[in-house]
């Protein structure tokens, strides 16, 4: 782990390391450190306690947690910090990953954890919450996030006029993008 972190992101499992790859590209994007761990809330119960704990020393001001299935993971992790919690509910087949979303949206008063949507846009959606936390007391951050929401807002304005010079047919044929 690097001496000094701003967030954690741990996932309960391998296999969702391709979806939470879409966090650490945006915490890298906004120039953020981070830590990467995978650790089970049912397998590996002491290990993940370490994580959290190696993430508090190290400086982390919030924790991303992955998870798909029973999703126990962010959960665990909010038991044992006091650190604001991200919970990504990971895509799967079994009940249309709605499992997942549930475990981390309906958690027990007291134990607060954030839901952000399921899948890649969640994994997204959690960096740029995330940074939105740490650029409370970073104003450079800060900056950073207000340009990232003009880009987002000029992208849509530019493919609006597109819309408007080409017409629907001509833009969803020509660029395939609808």
């Amino acid at each position: 782990m690097n001496d000094r972190i701003d967030a954690a992101v741990i996932v309960g499992s391998a296999s969702d390391l391709p979806v939470i790859n879409e966090s650490v590209k945006v915490l890298k994007e906004f120039g953020l450190s981070y830590c990467v761990h995978i650790a089970s809330a049912h397998r590996t119960s002491e290990h993940l306690k370490q994580c959290v704990l190696a993430a508090q020393n190290a400086g982390a001001k919030v924790i991303i947690a992955g998870a798909g299935m029973a999703a126990a993971l962010p959960g665990a992790i909010a038991a044992e910090t006091v650190l604001p919690v991200i919970g990504v509910p990971m895509e799967s087949k079994n009940l249309s990953s709605m499992d997942a979303l549930f475990a981390i949206v309906q958690m027990p008063k007291g134990v607060p954890v954030a839901a952000v949507a399921i899948g890649k846009a969640g994994a997204v959606n959690a960096a740029i919450l995330a940074a939105q936390i740490i650029a409370v007391s970073n104003s450079e951050l800060k900056e950073k996030l207000c340009g990232y929401k003009k880009k987002q807002a000029q992208a849509v304005i530019t493919e609006d006029a597109k819309l408007q010079i080409d017409g629907i047919e001509k833009y969803v044929l020509g660029d395939g993008k609808i």
